[in-house]
């Protein structure tokens, strides 16, 4: 049997966090701690990767000048932090030989001196076993995702679902700079010789100029992976340099100082400073290689301002002069309205205060607020990764109508929604977007387009890019009371809010008839998004248009009953209390059909399951409802044309789509079908019925489950979308077409 063998990372990581564990055990305080570690690991990357020059110099030097007990650890690591913060001229004559191998690297990370608690045997074994790790094979792009495992115990498994991947960062980087930094250099790289040279130089010095700011910047992901492929293209710059005969004139001259981040949050600025001097210093050693000179490096290189603080409270002013910023790049918070700390939502309200309908933003909208401030007047672009609920649903004419209105914004590129991954063992699934962005106007624009939200994405050049991320004109759908359509109308379902005392399960049900047979008239089969796509069954007490009074002679639904008012006098809304054998909203179509859309559904499935259901089946508030519908608006909220609405305008809750009555069915564009096209869409949704009648057993998770739904059923939907884009004059090759078309309609109809 094949056992395979753990990752470089995935080591590190048990011992960093091992040697983390027996720390805290000993005393140490958690802030020296946590410092102390970073350093620890950056000398690891440092001994691996020649930063340090001799080989194993700091392996070498723990394992021959400390005590086997561990007693005096302590104190040689504060030596050897102290001689990496001196330099070479100022360091004692006589002192230890081994220490002065070490270079003096000048990081601010070895400014502080720290009071050092002291180790034992366990903490120098584990020092050594780390050691013998090949920490050459670890990218520094993961130091932040690393010391996320070490750190926080209780999250070791999950691994932190705040480090971006390099693949997701250069999604960002590519479309925002590194495709035309490329196709600058080769188009130089063609020029004649004796224009070739001049234009290599001018090109390196441009380099120098482009400037960084991530302003939720962690431990440093976005900023690490920005400067290493500017050094990575200015060493490409130097190597055609050394062909066209320049040596020894050629030099490095980008810096870690082009890079500027803020951080709310000390250990993260920690680790960003050191994980950028690792990449500074790992780049310094390659062009020393490429260029035939020493290994030493200079002392005094410039270093990454990265400011702790709050960005959304802070001048971006005072961080970096947005007359000299280039790009502005990062992965801020993804929180939710309802997961918002106090703190901010003060952020967020202090920002968008004169917004109307503020309450529903995410807290990463802040940083496009902020930034778009910042950018007035300059031609500097910002490309965030985001949570792609701000590109739907009720945020978008929000947050998007006062950016593109108010302070002229402009989206250059973008990433529809895409499944984020991180750099840890179990990667978080996050529906994700990517949004550049400037103030300027730009002729062509990318827009990346994914066929499924696990694909790899298609590039696209089109000509405008909204804030629903289609290449279609600017639209911002609103909330609306009424359809625009003339259609009927949409309800919410029925809201218990009862602490289930109304309710039933089918065992509950048995029982509590046996002890009250004569109460059957009054339970009813409710219908919540659970049971409905699930194929389970539910009851309720359904007592509308019943006495109160008359209730008494039933004990056992008389004793529910005056548990709902119980609960219903101590809640937020007393006055229900007044009316405990009723539902606290009704909305449920008396003795009429209706047709039930789940609230909420996975977005893996290509159609929202929905279904018609007869007068005698209440509706949960899980559900939303259209009284007196029909076959007809069964097949036309059935059809691919409304679920690629639906993806496209929707909100989200989780890995859902979380459907709305107000954004996606009042908004929604019907057609007008002519001759026989009602006829032929109706005919389709009934052969969907008889198919699904065909599968009594098989819940609608499974029949519409993409990998497990039914050919047949597959068929007939086929069949109903091709007679509902006859309605709308013509079929369409995928859901952009049928997105686009559908937002012209959208304004054609309102006039918007």
């Amino acid at each position: 049997m094949l056992t395979r063998t753990p990752a470089p990372e995935t080591k590190a990581s048990a011992l960093i966090g091992l040697m983390y564990d027996r720390l805290k055990t000993i005393g140490w305080d958690a802030r020296s701690l946590n410092i102390f570690l970073i350093r620890i690991v950056f000398c690891l990357f440092a001994d691996d990767t020649g930063i340090f020059i001799n080989p194993k110099l700091f392996f070498n030097y723990v394992k021959e000048k400390t005590a086997l007990d561990g007693s005096d650890l302590a104190i040689h690591l504060n030596r050897i932090f102290t001689m990496l913060n001196t330099p070479v001229d100022q360091r004692p004559t006589n002192g230890d030989g081994a220490l002065n191998q070490f270079p003096a690297l000048a990081l601010p990370l070895f400014e502080e001196r720290l009071v050092y608690t002291a180790c034992d045997s366990g903490v120098r074994t584990l020092l050594l076993q780390c050691g013998t790790l090949r920490w050459s094979a670890i990218s520094p792009a993961i130091f932040g995702s690393l010391f996320q495992q070490v750190m926080h115990p209780a999250e070791r498994r999950t691994s932190g679902a705040h480090y971006t991947s390099e693949e997701t960062i250069l999604k960002v980087l590519r479309p925002l700079c590194l495709d035309r930094l490329y196709q600058t250099f080769h188009a130089i790289c063609c020029a004649p010789s004796a224009l070739k040279t001049q234009r290599l130089r001018a090109f390196q010095h441009a380099l120098t100029t482009i400037t960084f700011l991530d302003p939720a910047c962690g431990c440093g992901n976005f900023l690490l992976v920005s400067y290493r492929e500017l050094r990575k293209l200015e060493i490409t710059v130097l190597k055609a340099l050394l062909k066209e005969g320049q040596t020894p004139a050629v030099t490095a001259t980008v810096t870690a100082a082009q890079c500027y981040g803020i951080e709310l949050e000390e250990l993260p600025a920690q680790i960003a400073r050191a994980a950028l001097g690792l990449i500074d210093y790992g780049m310094q050693r390659t062009v020393a290689k490429i260029l035939g000179t020493s290994g030493a490096f200079a002392p005094s290189r410039p270093s990454p301002r990265i400011i702790q603080g709050n960005a959304l409270t802070m001048d971006w002013e005072h961080v970096v002069s947005k007359k000299t910023l280039t790009y502005i790049v990062g992965n801020p918070p993804f929180l939710g309205k309802k997961e918002q700390s106090s703190a901010q939502k003060a952020d967020i309200k202090r920002l968008f205060h004169q917004t109307k309908g503020r309450g529903v933003l995410d807290y990463v909208t802040g940083w496009y607020k902020k930034a778009a401030e910042y950018i007035q007047g300059t031609d500097i672009t910002v490309s965030f990764v985001s949570t792609n609920s701000i590109c739907q649903g009720e945020q978008v004419s929000v947050l998007w109508k006062e950016l593109m209105e108010q302070y002229g914004i402009k989206i250059h590129f973008a990433h529809q929604a895409f499944l984020w991954t991180n750099e840890t063992k179990k990667r978080a699934a996050v529906w994700c977007i990517i949004v550049g962005f400037s103030a300027c106007e730009q002729r062509e624009k990318k827009l990346f387009v994914y066929t499924d939200l696990k694909a790899k994405p298609r590039e696209r050049s089109v000509t405008q890019i909204n804030a629903y991320l289609t290449d279609t004109g600017n639209i911002f759908i609103p909330k609306r009371k009424k359809p625009i359509a003339p259609v009927p109308e949409m309800f919410f379902g029925n809201m218990p809010a009862d602490g289930g005392n109304l309710l039933f399960t089918l065992k509950e049900k048995i029982a509590f008839l046996e002890e009250e047979p004569a109460a059957a008239q009054y339970i009813k089969p409710l219908i919540s998004a659970r049971e409905f796509l699930n194929n389970s069954e539910r009851f309720c007490l359904w007592l509308k248009d019943v006495e109160l009074h008359a209730l008494k002679q039933y004990p056992a639904l008389y004793r529910r009953i005056e548990t709902v008012r119980a609960l219903r006098e101590h809640s937020s809304r007393p006055r229900l209390a007044a009316f405990p054998h009723l539902f606290a909203q009704i909305t449920q179509p008396a003795g009429k059909p209706f047709l039930l859309i789940p609230s909420t559904s996975s977005s893996t499935r290509t159609y929202i399951p929905i279904a018609l259901f007869s007068a005698g089946y209440i509706a949960h508030n899980s559900c939303h409802i259209i009284p007196e519908a029909g076959l007809y608006e069964f097949g036309i909220l059935t059809s691919a044309m409304h679920n690629a609405w639906v993806r496209a305008v929707c909100g989200r809750l989780g890995n859902g789509y979380r459907y709305s009555k107000d954004i996606v069915y009042n908004n929604f564009p019907w057609p007008v079908p002519v001759g026989t096209q009602r006829a032929s869409i109706e005919n389709a949704a009934q052969e969907i019925i008889t198919v699904r009648n065909q599968y009594p057993h098989s819940p609608l998770t499974i029949l519409y489950n993409p990998l497990t739904m039914p050919p047949d059923l597959v068929r007939v939907h086929r069949i109903l979308d091709k007679a509902v884009e006859h309605s709308y004059a013509r079929p369409f090759k995928n859901d952009n077409e049928r997105i686009a078309y559908l937002f012209n309609r959208y304004q054609n109809v309102t006039g918007e």
